[in-house]
């Protein structure tokens, strides 16, 4: 559990932490879209369109991709659908396009400008050069590579060639609701340094969300239900136990008593059959029999032992170890078996409390591989 929260936390800081908002300095604001053709950059103009509405703004849609058949008309049933206006002049020179789009955005009041461009199968110099050109007339606040997720790590090959020539200010994964897990976002937020600020997670207008870190390195990991187990042992722990145990276990002092509350804190995260179901893989294990019962009788013993004797396990004679038989209802043979599993936990213990040390002074012992 704490092994998969730190990748957890630490997936969450490579794609950048936190989320990544806009940055709309001018007015009318103006957000330039870019990307592969079928990278879905028509329809995500009129979800941001239609999410920046929500949001108390007055966007214009701007077509400027006039190569690819239909693509106007596509941008216009958007538009109508999310009731957002449209800027057009039929198939025209792109730039032109938008430096009229823009001054109808200005006319018209329209305080954000949203310009689809075209797209190619592959990128290519002229492609560039046009969007070079359209960045060098409109200077947008925003240039948002949009990327298929779908693609896998060619996406990465997308990015760097997008950011050299143009210098993206962020990314927008679309397709996210395949069977993809993003991991793209990962090498995408590596390779280029630029923030992911969207993801377009379905088919539907409305189906675009804020791009959370957290989130996604949930979905590469397949883990959505541990953040919940996360959750319950934060809250079952208790935080100043917790550090008094790290203490012990670096000065190698773990005994019986430590054991016994982590029983107690297991109790409070519920049955074992439910901790499994909430792990990566726990849905593998359905329909394994969990020995409750076994555990049930560990806790007995244990709570059949006097506080001193769980502080010193070496105090536990053979007449010792038959008043505590009797009191758990369990056997001699049980008791043996439970310390020698305790003694080789405490060596194992022991291992971890002077790699610790050693990691202070400056690193880890060599390991054997």
């Amino acid at each position: 559990q704490m092994i998969v929260k730190i990748v957890n936390e630490e997936l969450t800081a490579l794609m950048g932490g936190q989320n990544a908002r806009l940055e709309l300095q001018q007015r009318p604001a103006v957000i330039l879209l870019v990307g592969l053709q079928g990278a879905g950059k028509t329809t995500l103009a009129g979800k941001l369109g239609g999410l920046l509405k929500k949001q108390g703004k007055k966007p214009l849609l701007a077509a400027c991709d006039v190569y690819r058949p239909a693509a106007i008309e596509q941008l216009k049933i958007v538009g109508q659908r999310m009731e957002l206006p449209v800027f057009e002049q039929g198939q025209g020179d792109p730039v032109k396009i938008a430096m009229e789009a823009q001054r109808q955005a200005i006319l018209n009041l329209n305080d954000v400008l949203i310009v689809d461009t075209a797209g190619r199968l592959h990128i290519d110099d002229r492609l560039m050069e046009e969007l070079e050109n359209i960045k060098k007339a409109l200077r947008p606040d925003e240039i948002l590579l949009v990327v298929d997720a779908m693609t896998g790590q060619d996406a990465v090959n997308v990015a760097k060639a997008f950011d050299e020539r143009l210098g993206v200010t962020g990314v927008v994964l679309s397709k996210l609701d395949g069977d993809t897990r993003g991991g793209a976002a990962i090498s995408i937020r590596a390779v280029t340094g630029k923030p992911i600020k969207f993801a377009s997670v379905g088919e539907k207008l409305t189906d675009i969300e804020p791009f959370h870190p957290d989130r996604m390195a949930s979905r590469i990991l397949g883990m959505g239900d541990v953040l919940s187990l996360i959750e319950k042992a934060q809250a079952a722990v208790d935080e100043t136990k917790a550090a008094e145990m790290e203490k012990r276990l670096r000065k190698n002092q773990f005994t019986l008593e430590d054991f016994l509350e982590s029983f107690e804190q297991m109790k409070n995260l519920g049955s074992m059959d439910e901790i499994l179901a909430m792990l990566p893989g726990g849905n593998k294990l359905a329909g394994a029999q969990i020995d409750e019962k076994a555990l049930g009788q560990t806790k007995a013993i244990l709570l059949s032992m006097t506080p001193r004797e769980r502080r010193n396990p070496n105090l536990l004679n053979f007449s010792r170890k038959k008043r505590i038989a009797a009191g758990s209802g369990t056997s001699v043979q049980q008791i043996n078996q439970l310390l020698r599993q305790f003694e080789q936990m405490q060596k194992l213990m022991k291992q971890f409390g002077s790699m610790g040390r050693r990691g202070r002074r400056g690193g880890f012992p060599k390991l054997p591989f």
